[in-house]
C-alpha cells in the first residue's frame, strides 16, 4: 500500500442525547483519556490504537436513534476484574459473564448512558489473546 493510501488510525464515534453524560462515563468509569474537546465532539482514547467519540446528537453527522445497532467490544485480560469493578460503579450490566465455548471467549454485556452497548471480552485462544495484548 502506498503512503497516500495508508490509514493512520480509525475513531468510531457514537450519537447521544447527552453527551456530557457519555463524556462523565467513558471518562471516569471506564478511564479513557480525553485527547479531544471539539465541545459537541470529543475524542477518546482507549489505548494506544483505539479511539472512539462522543457526538451530540443534535448537531453531528448522524442523529440520535431510539435502538442502536452498533456494539463497542474492548478486549481485556480479566474479564472478571472488569465485570466487578463495572458492578461497583453501578454500570447497567446487561448480562452475567459468560463463557462461550464455541468461539472461546469469556464476555458480559453492559450499556452506556445513551443506550449502546458494550462487551468486555476475553479471549480464550492463546493465540488470538497474544495479538490482543498490549503493545
Amino acid at each position: 500500500m502506498t503512503d497516500r493510501r495508508q490509514v493512520n488510525g480509525s475513531i468510531t464515534f457514537f450519537y447521544y442525547k447527552d453527551i456530557e453524560a457519555a463524556a462523565k462515563f467513558y471518562d471516569a468509569v471506564m478511564g479513557f483519556d480525553i485527547i479531544d474537546d471539539q465541545g459537541w465532539a470529543k475524542i477518546f482514547q482507549i489505548n494506544t490504537s483505539a479511539y472512539m467519540g462522543v457526538v451530540d446528537g443534535e448537531k453531528g453527522f448522524y442523529r440520535v436513534q431510539d435502538k442502536n445497532a452498533v456494539l463497542l467490544t474492548l478486549v481485556v485480560n480479566d474479564v472478571w476484574e472488569w465485570y466487578e469493578y463495572l458492578k461497583g460503579f453501578g454500570v447497567k450490566l446487561l448480562t452475567e459473564v459468560q463463557e462461550k465455548e464455541d468461539i472461546q471467549v469469556r464476555c458480559f454485556f453492559l450499556e452506556d448512558p445513551g443506550g449502546y452497548a458494550l462487551e468486555i471480552q476475553q479471549f480464550l485462544k492463546p493465540e488470538l489473546a497474544r495479538t490482543f495484548k498490549a503493545r
